[in-house]
């Protein structure tokens, strides 16, 4: 029986993750420059990555939130080093300020096209968790 995932265990499975694509051959990459493509590749794969592993619950594109489980709630962005992701998180101002209600785990990637074995290799340079409550513009300060 699988283990229930967790937060810690998110963040563990992520840096795992990273390192192991970043050593990867991506041929289904090769000569892509688009990043939603890059992107949405980069989610399966991790989603496929975590349920191989543990008990989790995937989101579909409907529900917005690729781990939408109360105890997870987690939306994956990924996003090129030499081309940031411009698509904004927030739906509208409340968002904004307050927060998304939702915890984000980003992955930075440098993707490098080898033309002789024609694959891409993603370097993955960063992977970062951010807690629900610090994706505010307003930080609420408790006195």
């Amino acid at each position: 029986m699988k283990q229930k995932l967790t937060i810690k265990t998110l963040i563990k499975e992520a840096q795992i993750f990273c390192a192991e694509q970043s050593k990867f051959q991506h041929k289904e990459l090769f000569g892509v420059t688009d990043g939603k493509a890059v992107g949405t590749l980069i989610e399966q794969k991790f989603q496929k990555h975590l349920n191989d592993k543990y008990e989790v619950t995937i989101g579909s594109s409907a529900s917005g939130v690729d781990l939408p489980s109360d105890d997870i709630l987690t939306d994956i962005k990924v996003t090129s080093i030499k081309q940031p992701q411009s698509s904004c998180p927030f739906k509208d101002a409340k968002q904004k300020v307050f927060g998304l209600g939702y915890n984000l785990l980003v992955f930075v990637y440098d993707k490098a096209d080898d033309p002789k074995t024609k694959t891409a290799t993603l370097n993955f340079v960063s992977c970062s968790f951010v807690a629900k409550e610090r994706t505010a513009d307003l930080q609420q300060l408790t006195v």
